[in-house]
């Protein structure tokens, strides 16, 4: 993949282009694209459009994920963390957020309001076998290491 992402702005729509924070960022940080302020009650559910359409590389996918600023300030966090945009999705980027925090959280046009991390995803060869190698760990999930 080039470091270069094509981005087309939603017809009608006024957004800002995601961007990175910092030099050393591996998130673009998501807008949001909406005309006035909305407000999230406690334990609800938003959609959120970002106002941009993006042609991710074959063999690539977009994750879109939390900021922890607002997570940690306002409880405000990704539904779907991580949330994946697929190379052959075409659509606008919305941002599922939900209010895990303790009161209302008001969201305001063109407010940063997730990041955006670039990852291969290669389309993996699924087979069916008799059995699967053994290791060490077994079948021991959910905190089963111990650490």
């Amino acid at each position: 993949m080039s470091d270069e992402i094509p981005v087309v702005l939603v017809s009608g729509h006024k957004t800002h282009i995601p961007t990175y924070a910092t030099e050393g960022a591996a998130g673009a940080d998501l807008c949001a694209c909406i005309p006035t302020e909305i407000q999230v009650g406690v334990g609800e559910r938003v959609m959120v459009p970002t106002g941009i359409r993006l042609a991710i590389p074959t063999g690539w996918e977009a994750q879109v994920r939390p900021r922890s600023g607002l997570a940690w300030k306002k409880g405000l966090t990704v539904v779907n963390a991580p949330g994946t945009i697929d190379a052959d999705y075409r659509g606008e980027v919305a941002v599922l957020l939900i209010n895990l925090g303790q009161e209302a959280v008001n969201i305001s046009p063109g407010e940063r309001i997730a990041q955006m991390v670039f990852a291969r995803a290669p389309q993996a060869q699924l087979q069916w076998v008799e059995a699967l190698p053994k290791t060490h760990r077994g079948d021991g999930g959910f905190g089963s290491t111990g650490r």
